[in-house]
């Protein structure tokens, strides 16, 4: 039970100025340094006020306003300032856990007040994940360990049922892999699922992304667009693809009628026939069918020809068939098929797309202008970077599954479901991992939306390094919005929430952080950031912002809806711990053990190790075993005994 020195530590309120009360000191020195953020209470009939020690000094102590006691429960604010008659004491027992919270089915453990020992501060469940939270801190801080341990808290709660939770954490570098490894340890009913790019584990799942399930502003991101013109190049280019999968009468029609499109216009420009024929057959090397190719045949009266053959050009400098090759390709053209309509629930993959682009770079349109045919080009030049990539592969499935049925994979985990997702992008780099958070959050955002029943199926998306991915894109300027401002201003009411963690909040989109309504903060020293939130979050007190500035490696200020007041909390340290530990720079310099480097020595000149100069020569195999670069004993360490080390060359 909370127990402080009562009463007798405080005098009449001398007078009150604006938020504050200025109190007579009647504490000892020993109780004065005591009482530096202690919490107490201006008691008078019908009132019970809150305030905190903001400043003490010899005769005076000052004490900030922040809530008052209605029938035991805090409510922050203050309609009537405290009379001048008011008994003025330390927060009582009962007071202090209406405002740390208690510990029931719909609360879980954040941490423990740093301020008053043995007391847990808890939060209610909806007050926290219903809405997007935002942790900031220095690396180092205890920002990955925090969430970690909150998430596993959750779980821990016994009276919680979070069998129907989706926690989806976007991994930055792998941290998180065995954090989440005792899950089931709380509850049978409960799974963690790994998924990654770089499988090196049996319990691991590969990531994959349908390329049938990404939309235009998908594909927009994807391959970077900068230009107004390239939008609809990619628009007709997915649309052919769509229609394309099918692979029936209606898709080779309409491929026969765009190469006849493109054939017509080459041979009614103004270029010498020769140019004619290197444009009509650089068409028919990229795209080509049955009834347009090298070797098509084309019947003319008692003889065939070869498509080539007819483009041969005569003495005269003409096509020597020109009437046949344009009766046959006038044929193919039927401007009806610009009508048909893309089938829903159409299967294709990346490459069915490259194939589509390419029938979209030979479209008239297209093709008759310069600037928009340079636009498309440079789109293929992206995409096909992309195919000849080790990311082509994040985005090849097999067959066609619905939106529905790729969530429901994702979550799903030897025959039960997951609760805690943890999607490893460390072996991707920033672009192509920005690329794929957004569209699964889109993807996510698409689905909540989609439900019947409003916010149903609500997405915990827990964004690690949250600078990579949330920026302050030029998305709004090109598609009209970005994915995670419009989740941070729509997603609450449709269950899907950002819980955004970064050591560079002014990085981050200020929409994000605006929408944001809690947080925890860890220190921070960088003025930059530190006036940034300031500025995002006017309500945010100067008290809060130099709290964190001062604060130890695990603990943080937590504020905002789901907290009472802000409070320092100490997040206990997360079992199992995410991989994110600092470097030891020192042990790893000082522990002795069988390294890759050689020794330097002074004797052994022109032998494969280093000379009198120190430099190695040869001897050294630049694609040595890592792991020997590691430490492999733990053998106390003799100063005098040990011999200094040199990398080795880089491989040329």
């Amino acid at each position: 039970m909370y127990n402080r020195r009562g009463v007798g530590m405080f005098g009449k309120i001398k007078f009150i100025a604006e938020n504050t009360a200025h109190v007579e000191s009647i504490a000892s020195a020993e109780e004065m340094g005591d009482l530096m953020n202690v919490h107490v209470v201006f008691e008078a009939p019908d009132q019970l006020i809150l305030g905190e020690v903001e400043e003490v000094n010899d005769q005076v102590i000052k004490i900030r306003f922040l809530g008052e006691f209605h029938d035991g429960k805090y409510v922050s604010g203050v309609i009537r300032k405290p009379v001048m008659s008011s008994v003025i004491r330390t927060i009582n027992d009962n007071e202090l856990r209406a405002i740390v919270g208690t510990y029931d089915d719909t609360t879980f453990k954040v941490g423990t007040s740093s301020i008053y020992k043995g007391y847990e501060v808890c939060a209610d469940i909806n007050n926290l994940f219903a809405n997007h939270m935002a942790v900031f801190g220095n690396t180092g801080s205890g920002k990955s360990c925090g969430v970690a341990r909150i998430v596993q808290n959750i779980f821990a709660n016994p009276k919680l049922v979070s069998y129907n939770a989706n926690i989806f954490i976007f991994d930055a570098y792998g941290e998180y892999k065995t954090a989440f490894n005792k899950l089931d340890a709380y509850n049978p009913n409960y799974s963690y699922k790994f998924i990654t790019t770089n499988v090196q584990d049996e319990n691991d799942t590969e990531l994959h992304i349908p390329f049938h399930l990404l939309n235009l502003d998908d594909l927009t991101i994807m391959l970077q667009c900068d230009k107004h013109s390239q939008i609809p190049i990619l628009e007709r280019a997915l649309k052919l693809t769509r229609i394309f999968s099918k692979d029936d009468e209606v898709a080779e029609k309409y491929k026969n009628h765009l190469i006849a499109k493109a054939l017509i216009a080459i041979l009614y420009s103004n270029q010498i026939t020769a140019n004619k024929k290197n444009d009509i057959f650089k068409v028919l090397e990229v795209c080509h069918t049955n009834d347009f190719n090298f070797d098509s045949t084309i019947q003319g009266l008692g003889y065939t020809r070869t498509l080539s053959e007819c483009f041969e050009i005569d003495s005269n400098g003409n096509f020597g068939e020109s009437v046949l090759i344009t009766e046959y390709i006038l044929k193919h053209v039927d401007e009806n098929l610009e009508m048909t309509e893309e089938p829903l629930n159409a299967f294709y993959t990346i490459r069915d797309f490259s194939q589509a682009l390419e029938f979209t770079l030979i479209s008239e349109g297209f093709q008759n202008n310069q600037q928009l045919y340079d636009d498309s080009m440079l789109l293929k030049v992206r995409l096909e970077a992309i195919m000849n990539s080790r990311i082509a592969n994040v985005y090849r499935v097999e067959n066609y599954i619905s939106m529905e049925s790729y969530i429901a994979s994702l979550v799903a985990y030897k025959g039960r479901k997951a609760q805690v997702i943890n999607i490893n992008l460390e072996d991707i780099d920033d672009t192509q991992a920005k690329i794929i958070v957004k569209i699964m959050a889109r993807i996510f955002f698409d689905f909540a939306k989609g439900r019947k029943q409003r916010a149903s199926v609500p997405f915990h998306l827990f964004l690690e390094e949250a600078h990579r991915y949330v920026q302050k894109d030029a998305d709004v300027f090109l598609i009209g919005y970005n994915i995670f401002d419009r989740i941070a201003k729509e997603g609450r009411k449709y269950g899907v929430l950002l819980n955004i963690i970064s050591q560079r909040p002014v990085e981050i989109s200020e929409t994000v952080i605006a929408q944001c309504s809690n947080f925890l903060i860890f220190k921070m020293t960088h003025p930059r950031d530190i006036e940034y939130i300031r500025t995002m979050l006017p309500n945010i007190s100067a008290d809060v912002i130099e709290k964190q500035k001062i604060l130890q490696p695990g603990n943080c200020v937590g504020f905002g809806g789901a907290f009472k007041l802000p409070m320092v909390i100490k997040m206990e340290m997360p079992n199992p711990a995410p991989n994110s530990n600092s470097c030891d720079v020192n042990n790893c310099w000082r522990i002795q053990g069988v390294s890759a480097v050689p020794s330097v020595s002074n004797n052994n000149e022109g032998n494969g190790t280093a000379g009198g100069n120190g430099i190695v020569s040869s001897g050294v195999n630049p694609n040595a075993n890592p792991a020997m670069f590691g430490v492999v004993t733990n053998q106390p360490v003799n100063n005098s005994t040990i011999k200094p080390t040199i990398m080795p060359p880089l491989a040329q």
